[in-house]
């Protein structure tokens, strides 16, 4: 086990997901990882989530990939596009989770914002 719980959750939810899961619990959890998932579950990725005592239980939603962006890279507003390029298959399809300064949101609002930040996580 890592010490990243975003990458470790992601991977457990896309091994989830290939055997045909429709939930997944999880042992660790953070407050950006609930925040991820609650993005996840606007875009229609999660269905949804909740924390019960220690554990964190997750539907499974819509999902063809999820994975965390390791390194995480810092990004201008202007740089965003090359790393949708890069990690998205097609535009218009998928999110990337960027955190910056005004909160964890997605590129698009990040770009509009004109807001720079690290990137976390991309589904689709």
């Amino acid at each position: 086990m890592s010490q990243d719980i975003i990458a470790d959750t992601l991977n457990e939810i896309m091994n989830a997901q290939k055997s045909r899961k429709e939930t997944v619990v999880v042992d660790r959890h953070s407050r950006l990882l609930l925040q991820v998932l609650e993005i996840g579950k606007k875009e229609g990725y999660i269905e949804d989530y909740k924390i019960n005592k220690t554990k964190l239980e997750i539907q499974i939603g819509n999902i063809n990939e999820c994975k965390a962006i390791k390194p995480r890279f810092y990004v201008t507003k202007d740089e965003i596009i090359k790393y949708v390029k890069r990690f998205l298959p097609a535009r218009g399809v998928g999110i990337i989770i960027i955190s910056t300064n005004k909160g964890v949101m997605i590129h698009d609002k990040a770009i509009s914002g004109g807001l720079g930040g690290a990137l976390i996580a991309y589904f689709y």
